[in-house]
């Protein structure tokens, strides 16, 4: 008698979350588990510095002070950026559609030997990227937490917290679009259950 193999359904899956939100955290913790996670900044990051096409649309828009020594100047960059919104919208409209291209080039090559991928990202909803994926898992906490997190751990000034903060979409507004939301206001051991709660679903779903 012939058994039929029932096929198991590939899924992608976006991890995001505000500054401070320990979204990286809980993408590493998946990581550890074997999944393999894209992370959106570090292929921009590359893509920032490695594409010349990239390259040359940045300093037409920002200046050759946006490139210091061949690579990018991320001090520059990050003051002439986030000190407008205009200058946000102009460096996202160069990056995202290659950072898009990207992600789904290496979510396809990484489905050749996993069920599930996962992409840890920031900006899921402010680069229109919902529909790329099956799910979306937005890791929250409190405004006051995420900023002494970002302050303590990312080194930035609370002035840097504030335009951050300001440029990505409201949490209140990320919890009624996700499809899971785990919250982190306490330990990171917590935030560690929480990613194992969420692989046991997503094996589940698959």
């Amino acid at each position: 008698m012939n058994k039929s193999k029932t096929k198991t359904k590939k899924l992608k899956i976006a991890i995001t979350g505000n500054i401070g939100s320990g979204k990286s955290s809980f993408a590493q913790f998946i990581q550890n588990q074997g999944y393999p996670v894209i992370y959106a900044d570090i292929v921009s990051k590359v893509l920032l510095s490695k594409d010349d096409d990239i390259r040359k649309k940045i300093i037409r828009e920002f200046g050759k002070e946006a490139y210091l020594n061949g690579e990018p100047d991320k001090d520059f960059l990050a003051r002439k950026v986030f000190s407008s919104p205009e200058n946000v919208i102009k460096i996202n409209s160069i990056l995202h559609p290659a950072v898009k291209k990207k992600i789904l080039k290496l979510t396809d090559q990484y489905f050749e030997f996993n069920d599930i991928v996962f992409t840890e990202a920031a900006l899921i909803y402010e680069a229109d990227m919902e529909k790329m994926f099956d799910y979306i898992v937005l890791i929250s906490a409190d405004f006051e937490i995420r900023k002494e997190r970002a302050v303590n751990n990312n080194k930035l000034s609370e002035e840097d917290f504030i335009k951050r903060e300001e440029n990505q979409i409201k949490d209140e507004e990320k919890r009624k679009r996700a499809d899971f939301i785990f919250e982190n206001n306490g330990s990171i051991d917590e935030l560690k259950q929480k990613a194992e709660l969420l692989i046991t679903i997503l094996k589940g779903l698959s």
